[in-house]
């Protein structure tokens, strides 16, 4: 099962095992990872889940797809080049280790 790490901003960590095919948006909420919110439910129209992908990850996480590109001009933090919809990212042996930072409320 991969394992997923998500860092608060005072960098308190919360890792947990993901089944594989999962979004990220879904384990954090059901891991309790506070910041990840997930309003819509995965449905790309509230960016409520947005997370700086860490850049050791960037390339294996990937490019933001178009509607992803769209709704991350409207997060509440700022946007970065590392910036990703956790709802967009799909847990996998690809990302088996992958670390994601919580961006300030």
């Amino acid at each position: 099962m991969p394992k997923v790490t998500w860092i608060q901003p005072s960098g308190e960590k919360v890792t947990a095992d993901v089944p594989a095919g999962h979004n990220l948006m879904e384990a954090a909420v059901a891991n309790n990872v506070p910041g990840v919110i997930g309003e819509c439910g995965g449905c790309l129209s509230c960016a409520t889940c947005h997370v700086y992908v860490d850049a050791e990850w960037s390339d294996r996480a990937g490019p933001p797809g178009e509607m992803e590109n769209d709704m991350l001009e409207v997060t509440a933090a700022e946007r970065r080049g590392t910036s990703r919809l956790s709802c967009q990212l799909i847990a996998g042996d690809a990302l088996d280790g992958i670390v994601l930072h919580v961006p300030q409320a």
